[in-house]
């Protein structure tokens, strides 16, 4: 069979294209961005199957559910905090009786090398009583892409696929499959099963909960769940759980007998084979990447006494990537240092803006125009501005969530704190910041927004922002923003002392107030360029 090199994200991708899926669906979060890249120019090159960037992952999930109910195969995928804003529509998906396949591929951040925490997507899966697939490496990434819609149309379930960063981001070779045609199209031929109506939930959640027991026996005999027993060895055994597999066989040359192993890819849990596990070793040690899920896990089905060592004991790090050294004290071997290496002064390089950044140039604007005030509060969202949060801008004060900018103000400013101004991305804005400017708008608060219109997703790698930039301001106008108190300016360091001027005039405003600002990405700028578009 052919083979290709491909990154983690990119094997699932072409694990859903050889699935026969007929759309995708995202919003663009590092470390799950590529995916739907690699789709995008699939469907530019071959003519489909379509993808597309979607306002959040709220409409991403919908959207792919949409396919799934007209009986076609469909992909939708996320960063970890992504599934938060899509939480609603995937756990209801889980007790609708699903027609095409339906694949949610949620990519975990542990480290937070892009994200504002660690958690742990199989948390989600075990709330919603799905099949949840953990590759270890990129051809398993590939393989379980195209086993997930099989197992979606056995069990009428979504089914989630946990990628990590590591493994999102790394290339390997990957032994390709003959593809699939796509499904016919065919509306569910069961309509009241997707009408979440008391009466039918209640069936339907009886329904998932016997269906469980299926994926539970699923889980048991699936070759991503391999168990090798040794009973010449009883001093311990070892539970590994997705990318942690390949650390922990990095380091078996190193011990004298090799413990009895059970590696879990797909969940529920295998409950037996954890048993049989634990029947053969006086303790177990579990190395998974993420929180301790199997750990916790592994407290309720096993018998009193035996002991279970992992990151909630303290013998595997509670927190950031686990890593062949840093599990090393957990099997019993001596830590392992780098070689010796002469110090060398290095100098701090902390994440900044680009050169020519108009975001810069906003944040300067904003400084000045609060510069007359004792105090202020600047409260600020999830992009690349929220590197303003370090000198030389030390300009914002929060950032928590995308469309947390504009509650938070609006309660600032609600609780008598004036001024309060607060500062999203147009991207952003869009994804999560239309709903709390509504609320605004409907008690006229007294605050201002600054949108930041730099015509991409920049922190993503500058991907289009889901509505062309002319837009924003009927956007604005739309849901009621009042006209007078609605501003553009030009995000450039020539305008520096006149944009201020606007943004104080506005502050002073005893109302609500929005001022977009725009000029395009530099890096965007730059790319237009090459490909001979406008920049």
């Amino acid at each position: 069979m052919p083979e290709m090199v491909l990154l983690g994200d990119e094997a699932v991708a072409m694990g859903a294209l050889h699935a026969g899926i007929s759309a995708a669906y995202a919003y663009p979060g590092t470390p799950s961005t590529e995916i739907t890249e690699f789709l995008i120019q699939n469907s530019k090159k071959n003519n489909g199957p379509s993808a597309h960037w979607c306002a959040n992952e709220k409409t991403a999930y919908e959207a792919a559910l949409g396919v799934s109910f007209a009986g076609r195969r469909s992909l939708v995928s996320m960063k970890h905090v992504g599934l938060n804003v899509a939480a609603d529509p995937f756990m209801n998906s889980a007790i609708v009786s699903i027609h095409g396949g339906l694949v949610l591929v949620v990519a975990d951040d542990p480290g937070m090398h892009s994200s504002q925490n660690e958690q742990d997507s199989r948390y989600f899966a075990d709330f919603a009583r799905i099949v949840c697939l953990e590759p270890t490496n990129q051809q398993e990434a590939y393989e379980m892409a195209r086993e997930a819609f099989d197992i979606s149309e056995r069990f009428h379930i979504p089914v989630m696929i946990r990628l990590v960063t590591r493994l999102a981001h790394s290339r390997s070779v990957v032994q390709l499959s003959e593809p699939r045609t796509e499904n016919k199209l065919e509306k569910a031929p069961e309509p009241n099963s997707w009408i979440l109506l008391p009466s039918n939930a209640r069936n339907q959640w009886h329904g998932l909960l016997d269906t469980y027991k299926e994926m539970q026996q699923y889980s048991e005999e699936s070759s991503f769940n391999p168990l090798t027993l040794n009973s010449t060895f009883t001093d311990y055994a070892v539970i590994t759980t997705g990318l942690a597999k390949n650390y922990y066989l990095e380091n078996v040359p190193d011990l004298n007998e090799q413990p009895s192993h059970l590696h879990i890819s797909a969940y529920p849990f295998p409950a037996e084979k954890i048993r049989s596990l634990a029947s053969s070793a006086k303790k177990i040690l579990i190395l998974e990447e993420g929180y301790p899920f199997v750990e916790r896990f592994l407290r309720g089905i096993l018998p009193n006494g035996m002991e279970i060592i992992g990151k909630e004991s303290g013998e595997v790090p509670a927190e950031g990537e686990l890593n062949p050294d840093n599990i090393r004290p957990a099997l019993g071997l001596e830590s392992r240092t780098g070689s010796p290496h002469p110090d060398m002064p290095l100098s701090n390089r902390p994440p900044q803006l680009c050169p020519g950044c108009p975001h810069a140039d906003s944040f300067n604007a904003l400084k000045m125009a609060l510069s007359g005030y004792g105090k202020s509060m600047v409260t600020s969202d999830i992009g690349c501005y929220t590197l303003a949060a370090l000198p030389p801008y030390s300009a914002i004060e929060t950032t928590v969530n995308m469309g947390a900018s504009i509650g938070m103000a609006k309660g600032a400013s609600d609780a008598g704190y004036f001024p309060a101004v607060a500062v999203i991305g147009d991207s952003t804005f869009l994804h999560s910041g239309v709903s709390p400017l509504i609320d605004a708008v409907a008690h006229n608060t007294n605050m201002t927004l600054v949108i930041l219109d730099n015509e991409t997703t920049g922190m993503t790698g500058g991907q289009p922002t889901i509505l062309p930039s002319s837009r924003l301001e009927k956007v604005v106008l739309g849901i009621g923003v009042e006209p007078e108190h609605v501003k553009l300016i030009e995000a450039h360091r020539k305008f520096d002392e006149e944009n201020s001027k606007v943004i104080k005039q506005e502050i002073e405003y005893n109302g609500l107030s929005v001022i977009i600002a725009v000029r395009e990405c530099v890096e965007t700028a730059k790319r237009h360029k090459r490909e001979g578009g406008q920049s």
